[in-house]
């Protein structure tokens, strides 16, 4: 009899348990195993080196950070079954499992505007009949309609333990230290009010808060920096490119299953779809841009030795869309230099805009002495939260690097 109930040792949060033997049987699944080959951060460490950690890291590390919430909560009073506990812990630990290679930037190219959470659901819903409805349960949390509504907020809410998690994990690995949030420390406020939804502890609003600002910084600061922006946008365009000069008849290399969605019309999702899918990993694209740069076509050529060799191209960031004229010039220049008449493929505006802290959405309510709860943001008490209610917007301008110094 295999000894299930490990310990894993995790840079982040140190040893964490495997405290069900159904939890053992998931990590051990080949869909769940491919995550060890899926960044978490896409291309990122072109930018900060050291964030090459994965999806496989982030998920234990999730399912970790929900069995310590869910331990606060007992401590205090909530009662929780062995199998709630399963299935919340199960839920979080395969809430990845349908992220494609480079997460989010490849999603809309190869599944024609899948979301990774439909994929995810797809997969869970296909390794439940494998293991004969024990994910039931799992999957219900999932999809947000436990009866429980602390079970589904703890999953996916403004403050949950996915997000607890990947800020932790991207600090720790990007080395940016303005994400290192006490995560404990937030777990420790947890609460469920008499409504049977998750709240904080109203003395650890300032943790809250840090937490919040936390996510601010390292989005502005690391997902979205603007080299980061432009990798990301790199990615699909290469994918994009590939597509429309195989519908051309091109003929490119690439593996056996990244062709098969290269080639693949817009369609619905077959068995045959889903299957491929969960054979394809980052390694099937960084082998595909090594070999395309030194394709025929100029721009798929150019964009792949832009990733592969971090050449990348410029880029100018703003808090305003950019002039027309000046992207007018800029491809106009392009080509010139390269002698080419489609250097408007070249030349983009990007677009990242964020809201902190959304009042609308699943606000984070704060519990009170008194047993009554209130919003975040209407506490006397917050600091910066009523800063965090506004959406910022911010402009990337990209062109080659080879013309910037012939800017007029």
């Amino acid at each position: 009899m295999q000894n299930k109930l490990k310990i894993i040792n995790d840079p982040v949060h140190g040893f964490i348990k495997i405290p069900h033997e159904i939890l053992f049987d998931i990590i051990e699944h080949p869909y769940f195993q491919r995550l060890r080959r899926i960044g978490q951060t896409g291309l990122l460490n072109l930018i900060f080196p050291g964030a090459t950690h994965t999806r496989f890291h982030h998920a234990l590390g999730a399912m970790h950070l929900m069995f310590t919430a869910l331990e606060t909560l007992k401590q205090k009073g909530v009662k929780i079954s062995e199998e709630e506990e399963k299935g919340a812990m199960l839920a979080i630990l395969m809430h990845d499992i349908g992220h494609g290679p480079f997460s989010h930037a490849l999603e809309s190219m190869l599944m024609d505007d899948w979301h990774h959470e439909k994929l995810s659901l797809l997969l869970m819903n296909k390794l439940n009949e494998e293991f004969n409805g024990e994910l039931s349960m799992a999957i219900e949390m999932f999809q947000g309609q436990y009866h429980r509504k602390f079970f589904n907020q703890l999953i996916s809410s403004q403050l949950d333990v996915d997000r607890l998690d990947y800020l932790k994990r991207d600090s720790f690995f990007t080395g940016v230290s303005e994400g290192n949030i006490n995560t404990q420390r937030i777990i420790s406020m947890m609460n469920v009010c008499e409504e049977g939804e998750l709240v904080v502890d109203a003395k650890g609003i300032y943790s809250i808060e840090n937490f919040l600002t936390a996510r601010m910084f390292m989005y502005w600061q690391v997902y979205y920096h603007k080299t980061s922006a432009l990798a990301e946008f790199l990615l699909v365009k290469i994918l994009e490119r590939a597509k429309y000069l195989i519908s051309q008849g091109t003929e490119l290399p690439a593996t056996e299953n990244l062709k098969y969605f290269l080639y693949r019309g817009k369609s619905t999702a077959t068995d045959e779809d889903i299957e491929r899918f969960t054979r394809l990993d980052d390694n099937d694209v960084i082998q595909a841009m090594k070999e395309w740069q030194n394709s025929e076509d100029f721009v798929l050529s150019y964009w792949c030795k832009s990733v592969i060799q971090r050449n990348l191209p410029k880029t100018i960031i703003s808090t305003h869309p950019f002039d027309k004229n000046i992207i007018e010039e800029k491809i106009k220049i392009t080509n010139e230099f390269f002698g080419i008449d489609n250097g408007k493929e070249l030349v983009h505006e990007i677009k990242r805009k964020l809201l902190p802290y959304d009042t609308e959405r699943q606000p984070i309510y704060l519990l009170q002495k008194n047993g009554k709860r209130m919003k975040l943001h209407e506490s006397e008490d917050q600091l910066l939260s009523g800063l965090m209610v506004n959406k910022t917007t911010r402009y990337i301008l990209m062109f080659p690097r080879d013309i910037s110094h012939l800017d007029s």
